[in-house]
């Protein structure tokens, strides 16, 4: 990125002064970007933020296009950034929504094995779920029904700390305090370039706008990988999208609240589930498979030019040998809505094809190392005048709190 107002030494287009644009110059205007907006201007009063988003608004993405469950963090391993991060964001995501009005309620929710395979892993979830401090109560075939009459399994847990919000709310309740404070919230500002500088960073847009800011961090989301690139970091990982669909259950009165199966440790994902969501209706699914765009929201949505960076990454490939089994059951799950039904009738028996109806989809932002590992804890690095976050896929907006507190302390970090 060259041809700015000044010469080669950055004198005049850096600053190095009085020059620069803001502080901290934020990429992305999903829920990380903005709580690390909020975070900073409330642990730093005074510092400039600005914070690029191409879109027209907040969260449209990742943030706005998932079930809106607040986990509780009884997945995750005992230590991770995922549980430390997902225990303590939970409790401040129910406080949060509290304090700004914003509709939220803690529903608990059931986790259920269906399956005698499933019941070792179901009791190493209690224990996953004890040694993480989340109140776990176990339940034997008639207990479940006390919780969700239509449900069946042969054994389950209640996990009491789970709940449901309106994450794109939540994003704008963010951006808007962050505002009021000071920080400067653009949309429509796709980042095209970047140019950084031993003292600092600029930043061109799609429009031409050049941004200079002292410190970059990178919350791109789909697109994080790419923007590391820009900087001149090499990521080591590569984001890969998994597109989860999702149906609407035609017959919500079927279900109380959120029931899940127990998921395949193997694999970051948590397997077709029923969420009631604030609204009072029944979102079922996700399943997970491989977009064909970083914005692929269906079959029908693909960038020839992103599709050739997966298919050209070692580790999609790795992946693919890895796990095509699992995969192609996903595959199965996407093309036949009676393969969805039979998944989701392993939990609800009553359920047809004719309760399901299609229901927006979203894209998970999964990075993949070269070996084929899939990347499972949240993945935040530093780079000179950067922060990079590179794998904040669930139960980032339930943590995205203390993700947005300790990205902005690397932030300011770097300004020290």
């Amino acid at each position: 990125m060259s041809g700015y107002d000044g010469g080669s030494d950055g004198s005049k287009s850096f600053g190095r002064g009085g020059g620069f644009d803001c502080d901290v110059l934020v990429i992305g205007g999903g829920i990380i970007g903005l709580s690390t907006a909020y975070a900073l201007t409330r642990a730093a009063p005074g510092t400039r933020v600005t914070v690029l988003e191409k879109e027209a608004g907040p969260a449209r993405h990742q943030t706005g296009r998932n079930s809106g469950v607040i986990h509780s963090g009884i997945y995750y391993r005992p230590g991770s950034l995922k549980a430390r991060y997902a225990v303590r964001g939970a409790a401040e995501m129910v406080k949060f929504c509290a304090e700004y009005g914003l509709p939220h309620e803690v529903t608990g929710k059931l986790i259920v094995a269906t399956a005698r395979e499933e019941l070792p892993r179901l009791h190493a979830l209690v224990q996953r779920g004890r040694e993480n401090g989340i109140p776990v109560r176990e339940l034997g075939p008639a207990q479940i029904s006390e919780y969700e009459s239509q449900v069946r399994g042969l054994a389950g847990i209640h996990v009491g700390t789970t709940g449901v919000c309106d994450y794109g709310a939540v994003a704008a309740q963010l951006a808007g305090t962050a505002g009021a404070c000071g920080a400067d919230i653009r949309y429509g500002a796709e980042v095209t370039a970047v140019d950084r500088r031993p003292w600092g960073v600029a930043v061109r847009t799609a429009a031409g706008a050049v941004v200079r800011g002292r410190v970059l961090v990178n919350c791109a989301g789909l697109h994080c990988d790419r923007v590391a690139r820009l900087a001149g970091d090499d990521p080591g990982a590569r984001i890969v999208p998994f597109r989860g669909e999702y149906y609407e259950l035609t017959r919500p009165e079927l279900v109380r609240g959120l029931v899940y199966p127990v998921p395949d440790p193997a694999f970051p994902f948590l397997g077709v589930h029923l969420t009631r969501g604030i609204d009072g209706g029944v979102h079922v699914g996700p399943n997970a498979v491989p977009a064909l765009a970083r914005e692929g929201y269906g079959w029908g949505v693909v960038h020839p030019g992103e599709l050739t960076g997966t298919l050209t990454w070692p580790g999609s490939w790795r992946t693919a040998r890895r796990h095509w089994r699992y995969g192609a059951g996903e595959l199965r799950r996407s093309l036949s809505k009676r393969a969805f039904t039979e998944a989701v009738r392993r939990l609800l028996p009553d359920v047809t094809e004719a309760d399901l109806r299609p229901a927006p989809a979203g894209v998970r932002a999964q990075a993949v190392l070269r070996d084929g590992t899939l990347v499972d804890d949240f993945l935040i690095r530093r780079a000179p005048r950067t922060v990079h976050v590179l794998n904040a896929p669930s139960p980032a907006a339930t943590a995205s709190l203390p993700i947005g507190r300790e990205v902005a302390r690397l932030a300011l970090a770097h300004l020290d």
